[in-house]
């Protein structure tokens, strides 16, 4: 079944384009690409945020925020969980922030902050290893045997055998955030949900962000993701629960995985990037030397993929970049519940998409939105097109 048609919605689009002094075109057609996954099914709705710094900007949500146990409308104000945006978006400046401290080594080895790490080969790998995801480790932590907490998380993650020499090649991996947050809260001193709220969170601005959500928010503001525990006969709906399964067993804070947010949030996260770590009103958060850490290559020679401390760069995950925007200095992240980040310093331009495709769980496919965002954003800021006119307001 059809959410909404699409001629109606695309007609209301029309109408709310011209309230942004970017190109229509794009705007419009990002629009559609949107109400066509809704349309669909690959996802009940969704957020979208376009904006070229000091240019313009253009956001708005789009379809339902849940359809299950009943309809809900989704508005600008809903609460997305961010799954793996966490660990660009958190544990990396995170991790920058304790760095310009000098409390923090980004080339020292992993056992200097988590001495217990002691598996074969653990010796070679650094902080810059983890962050790069070329540390050798194995994707994910294992299910069984059944364990829980953040303690039994970080055991397990000491303990995993290496799939690849640390320094040789690139593999995306959860492990590396859990072992980086876990690295974050004990060099700070702070558990790793209030680090964060106090180190970047409130500096930015960013209110509607952070973990735990239902300590804060209304359920009612948060975007359901999937329904679990279905062959049990107790299927449930999680909604301000974190979706990963393995953020889930640690209580929900995690490295990897975790954050809930906002477009407008992320859009003030993206402005301070792009502006080489200035907040909105002007006042400093991260070095010019941090910005860069995190979003220009740093991986080990000879390892292909490129990728910052933290934001992908270059990789076969690098489909939100779309087709206009540059390779090897644009970057960005996913997140698995249907999230995509774009950034691009030489157009100093962005987007964010927040969605929760994962609700109420059927299979879906999102991944060609991603591309198509990522181009009609490119293009809202300029490239690609020798002409484009601006809406008149």
């Amino acid at each position: 079944m059809r959410f909404r048609t699409t001629s109606l919605l695309l007609a209301l689009s029309l109408a709310l384009t011209a309230c942004a002094p970017l190109p229509r075109q794009p705007l419009v057609e990002a629009d559609a690409a949107m109400w066509a996954m809704i349309d669909t099914q690959q996802m009940p709705g969704g957020a979208l945020w376009i904006e070229q710094l000091d240019q313009g900007r253009y956001h708005r949500a789009y379809g339902l925020r849940a359809v299950k146990p009943e309809a809900e409308a989704l508005d600008e104000a809903t609460i997305f969980d961010a799954a793996s945006l966490t660990k660009a978006v958190v544990t990396a400046p995170l991790v920058q922030i304790l760095r310009e401290q000098g409390r923090l080594d980004v080339d020292a080895p992993l056992q200097r902050y988590l001495p217990d790490c002691r598996g074969a080969g653990y010796e070679q790998i650094t902080l810059r290893l983890l962050l790069t995801h070329s540390s050798g480790l194995p994707s994910g932590l294992p299910r069984l045997p059944a364990w829980s907490g953040a303690a039994g998380a970080i055991e397990r993650a000491c303990g995993q055998t290496l799939v690849a020499a640390p320094g040789t090649q690139f593999r995306y991996s959860d492990i590396n955030y859990i072992l980086l947050g876990e690295i974050v809260a004990r060099v700070s001193g702070r558990p790793l949900q209030d680090f964060a709220r106090e180190a970047l969170f409130e500096p930015l601005g960013m209110a509607d962000s952070g973990y735990l959500p239902l300590q804060r928010f209304a359920a009612a503001r948060i975007a359901p993701t999937q329904e679990v525990d279905i062959e049990a006969g107790r299927g449930r709906v999680l909604r301000g629960e974190v979706h990963d399964p393995t953020a889930r067993r640690m209580g929900g804070v995690a490295g990897h995985a975790g954050l809930f947010t906002t477009t407008a949030d992320l859009a003030r996260f993206a402005r301070m990037l792009l502006r080489q770590g200035l907040t909105d009103d002007g006042r400093r958060l991260l070095s010019a030397e941090s910005v860069a850490l995190m979003t220009t290559p740093q991986q080990p020679a000879g390892v292909e993929a490129s990728r910052g401390m933290g934001w992908d760069i270059d990789t076969p995950f690098s489909r939100p970049r779309g087709t206009l925007y540059p390779r090897g200095t644009s970057f960005g992240h996913t997140g698995f519940t249907g999230c995509a980040f774009w950034l691009d310093p030489g157009s100093r331009s962005f987007y964010v998409l927040l969605a929760n495709r994962v609700h109420p769980g059927h299979p879906t496919n999102t991944l060609p939105l991603y591309q198509q965002l990522g181009t009609l954003a490119a293009r809202a800021a300029g490239l690609g097109e020798a002409e484009q006119k601006p809406l008149s307001r």
